[in-house]
């Protein structure tokens, strides 16, 4: 046992003297190492509690008068010394490294302006930003099984939450691999508005190349339209035989400059309607012949207006080979 019953030193013979000696500076050297503190310690005294070393764990204690305190833990399987309530002050070193989980207990983490958490590699992964006196912050959290987890705003009490692209980018929904949703959470609207619903831009919803943009309803609903809806008319290039694309073009007019032939359709879907406006240049009398993909009642073509200036309006169904006249309205004065 390295330790002695106190650390002074008697009048004695020689050969007395250096065996206290030797045992005094063998407990000096082995830090009073036992399983309980040594009789010799008074106020300040450090000792080595080797109560569990068979667990590969000593105690480096400090006796203040009355009671051991724990300073430090030292684990000589893994050859470290873990401080005990310790504040260590990581700024000289550059590269900390945690040896465990880090437990904020209960309290927060403070990161500066523009700085970031990084990957494994060092490149930035999450920066913050910071607004001055800001009062609303994101929330995210996670979630038990069968359920999502969620990344929402809080603070006031009505909070929107903006998610920013940069530059031209855009924001992208799903995992490229399947159909992507955007759904409500439950039984509420889904409403999309610009700049919080002012009258200040356009909503477009583009499809892919050459796909289809399909409205369902649930069980009996409907479609609704609460304000106008419409084809935005385009003008067909005059031509010796005029070529009119129906999928980019439903609603058309074309100015004849000459006597022309319409020529059928293309891209059409069977159940589609299409209409088409035909006007008479400055001169008129010009002559239009039609498709044999254009039926008319009773297998007769129309004859247009022949006035300067005036036009025919044709309505046609598709039934997926032919464009079916529905109506027609001649002689129009346009302006």
């Amino acid at each position: 046992m390295s330790q002695v019953s106190d650390v002074s030193i008697a009048n004695q013979g020689f050969s007395a003297f250096r065996t206290e000696l030797n045992n005094i500076l063998g407990a000096l050297n082995s830090m009073h190492s036992g399983t309980s503190r040594p009789s010799s310690a008074t106020t300040g005294t450090m000792w080595l509690d080797t109560t569990n070393s068979g667990s590969n764990s000593l105690e480096i204690k400090f006796f203040d008068g009355s009671d051991d305190i724990t300073f430090a833990t030292v684990d000589t399987s893994a050859n470290t010394i873990n401080f005990s309530d310790a504040a260590t002050d990581v700024v000289g070193d550059t590269t900390p490294q945690l040896g465990g989980d880090l437990d904020t207990n209960s309290f927060n983490i403070k990161i500066d302006d523009a700085h970031f958490i990084a990957d494994d590699d060092g490149n930035e992964q999450l920066i913050f930003q910071k607004t001055a006196s800001a009062v609303n912050e994101l929330e995210i959290t996670n979630a038990a099984t069968g359920n999502a987890p969620s990344l929402g705003a809080s603070g006031e009490t009505n909070v929107d939450l903006k998610i920013l692209p940069k530059g031209s980018g855009e924001i992208v929904i799903g995992t490229g691999s399947a159909d992507a949703t955007l759904t409500s959470n439950g039984t509420h609207n889904l409403i999309l508005d610009t700049n919080s619903g002012t009258n200040s831009s356009n909503i477009t919803i583009v499809d892919g190349a050459n796909g289809d943009i399909e409205f369902t309803n649930n069980g009996t609903g409907n479609v609704k339209f609460n304000d106008a809806a419409y084809f935005p008319e385009a003008t067909l290039t005059d031509a010796s035989t005029i070529s009119w694309d129906t999928q980019a073009a439903p609603v058309a007019k074309v100015t004849l400059t000459d006597n022309r032939t319409l020529g059928a359709g293309s891209n059409a879907v069977a159940g589609q309607f299409v209409s088409l406006l035909v006007i008479q240049d400055g001169t008129g009398s010009r002559t239009l012949s039609f498709n044999a993909v254009y039926e008319f009642s009773e297998d007769t073509a129309p004859t247009l207006t022949t006035t300067a200036s005036k036009g025919d309006l044709f309505v046609f169904r598709y039934n997926g080979s032919k464009f079916l006249e529905v109506g027609r309205n001649l002689n129009l004065t346009l302006s």
